[in-house]
């Protein structure tokens, strides 16, 4: 294949042009606040299951403290009503005795089942609380998850712009270069890590970073101006 130093010009240039948009499309994907956001999201998840966890704990803790204000209230109002029945006087001693006997059973017992419901009641608050904290939690990471959003977009944003005014410089480059030229790079950048094309430098291609033998070297030097030349290690177009 023939082609003239200055397509071949316009060939490492394009090159330079590909390798730039190849960096950007990098440095977009590997932007410090991706690994930010995915730890936010992260730890959200976690935070989340947790939040679900102590809700579920609150509900079981309410309905136990609900359970045990219904326990205490009828034995309360019985109670009451054997200690108004004794304080009328209106009794025989065998049957004052036997309610006097049921009055202390009855005090022990609201006094176990109170002592249940405070427990319950502290269970409650406790849940509730953690409820609360976790809460505020899921709240803080929703802000800083919604801050570290933005801040991508805005850099992403700007990377896009730049991508889009390397790719038509590209575009604007490729259209004076011969199609059978540009094809050939095409094919060889495809399979050659995105470099189809490389200086030589001295004895050494830049492309693969490998010197050529003394033989090589001098097939280079001796071809015409014009042809295309390809490295003997890599294959990839040389310029001299």
């Amino acid at each position: 294949m023939k082609a003239d130093s200055t397509q071949l010009s316009m060939l490492l240039e394009l090159q330079g042009l590909d390798t730039a948009i190849e960096q950007v499309k990098h440095r977009a994907s590997v932007l410090p606040v991706h690994r930010a956001i995915a730890d936010l999201m992260s730890r959200r998840v976690e935070i989340a299951d947790d939040l679900i966890a102590a809700k579920t704990t609150l509900g079981d803790a309410t309905v136990v403290a609900e359970r045990a204000e219904a326990d205490v209230i009828p034995v309360r109002e019985r109670l009451s009503r054997n200690q108004t029945r004794v304080d009328a006087g209106e009794m025989d001693a065998k049957a004052l005795s036997s309610a006097l006997e049921e009055i202390e059973h009855l005090k022990q017992r609201v006094s176990d089942l109170e002592d249940a419901q405070l427990e319950a009641l502290e269970a409650v608050d406790l849940a509730s609380a953690q409820v609360g904290v976790l809460s505020s939690s899921v709240g803080e990471i929703e802000k800083d998850l919604r801050r570290e959003v933005d801040a991508r977009d805005a850099e992403v944003s700007e990377l896009s712009t730049e991508a889009k005014a390397l790719s038509q410089a590209r575009a604007e480059k490729a259209d004076q270069i011969e199609t059978s030229l540009l094809a050939l790079y095409e094919k060889i950048r495809t399979r050659s890590a995105g470099v189809g094309v490389a200086a030589l430098q001295g004895h050494r291609c830049l492309g693969c970073g490998l010197e050529a033998t003394v033989a090589d070297y001098n097939a280079y030097m001796a071809a015409a101006a014009d042809d295309v030349i390809r490295c003997a290690e890599c294959t990839r177009i040389l310029v001299r």
